[in-house]
């Protein structure tokens, strides 16, 4: 394969899988009329997708380098990017404060979906909307069971919404599993923190291992071995 092909190859590799519901996204936006000022601005994506910029990427390498090269550029800028625009993880000291929060906002006798929206813009904005969407649900007057699924499938808000559900079939105070929630969630950052500062320690022990290795190989065991080897050699 020349490096035409290689180049032809990941363009036509962009093209299909260039997201389709953008593009009807952004059609419908333009009949809308919600770009009749500039519509150039909201047609132009801020950032082009990974596998469209990988394989330019891959193309220009393909051309200049080969395309065996290609292919590695393309590859590699792909992985770096999806793992660049992965959404950031919550804090847990955020969390842990944001569900102390919640527990002050319950015992100062807000209701449940009030204090909620009041505390969901402490967090990113995936669990910022997960608990949004349960709050709604909640002043809708939907069950517990249903109300709190939205939460359910966020992992910073998960222990939260099972917790919910089982203190709306056992009636026990909410406030209360809120505060043990927070300090459930600091215990567990403070065993990652001392787990992390572990594994910190041996991996620096590596470069020194690489570095006084083969300097106690050339000056103690290798003038054994020669010595040894002259004494036989005699």
């Amino acid at each position: 394969m020349n490096t035409h092909s290689v180049a032809l190859v990941l363009l036509a590799a962009a093209v299909q899988l260039t997201s389709r519901s953008d593009v009807a996204r952004l059609r419908l936006a333009w009949l809308t009329g919600r770009t009749a000022h500039r519509p150039w601005t909201r047609l132009t994506p801020a950032k082009p997708p990974p596998h469209l910029s990988a394989a330019g990427a891959g193309v220009l390498a393909a051309v200049v380098a080969g395309p065996l090269p290609g292919l590695a550029v393309a590859v590699a800028v792909w992985w770096f990017l999806r793992r660049a625009r992965r959404p950031p993880k919550a804090d847990p000291m955020t969390v842990a404060a944001t569900w102390d929060l919640l527990a002050a906002c319950l015992r100062a006798g807000l209701p449940v979906p009030t204090a909620i929206t009041v505390v969901a813009g402490e967090l990113p904005a995936e669990p910022a909307r997960a608990l949004r969407s349960s709050a709604e649900l909640l002043a809708l007057g939907a069950d517990p069971a249903t109300a709190w699924e939205p939460a359910t499938s966020c992992p910073e808000t998960a222990p939260l919404a099972r917790g919910a559900r089982r203190a709306a079939q056992s009636g026990a105070a909410l406030a209360d599993l809120v505060t043990d929630l927070a300090a459930a969630v600091r215990a567990a950052a403070a065993d990652n923190a001392e787990a992390t500062a572990q594994r910190a320690g041996v991996l620096i022990t590596a470069p020194l291992g690489l570095c006084f290795l083969p300097a106690f190989v050339c000056l103690g065991v290798a003038p054994v071995i020669a010595g040894l080897a002259e004494r036989i050699s005699l």
